[in-house]
């Protein structure tokens, strides 16, 4: 587990990972479960990111580039299948 790039969200990114690698070993592997069981503790963690994000000026940033520039689905295959050849 690595810690948060904002110190304050590491305890949400610990419980988050934490609950993902139980579920990801114990059930999602052994066929028990496709449904990430673990999204309350991501939403709680993502907060705490966005929150950090807007608090040191990134967030709008962030934001203008996706609505300026927004990948497509299909883009982000093309972006994936090209990075599994180099």
């Amino acid at each position: 587990m690595s810690v948060s790039f904002a110190p304050e969200c590491t305890p949400a990114k610990k419980e988050y990972d934490d609950c993902f690698n139980k579920w990801y070993t114990e059930k999602f592997l052994k066929g028990k479960s496709i449904e990430n069981e673990c999204t309350e503790f991501w939403d709680t963690y993502i907060t705490c990111i966005n929150a950090n994000l807007a608090k040191q000026g990134v967030k709008p940033m962030l934001d203008k580039a996706r609505e300026d520039q927004p990948f497509t689905h299909e883009e982000m295959k093309e972006s994936a299948a090209s990075d599994k050849k180099t």
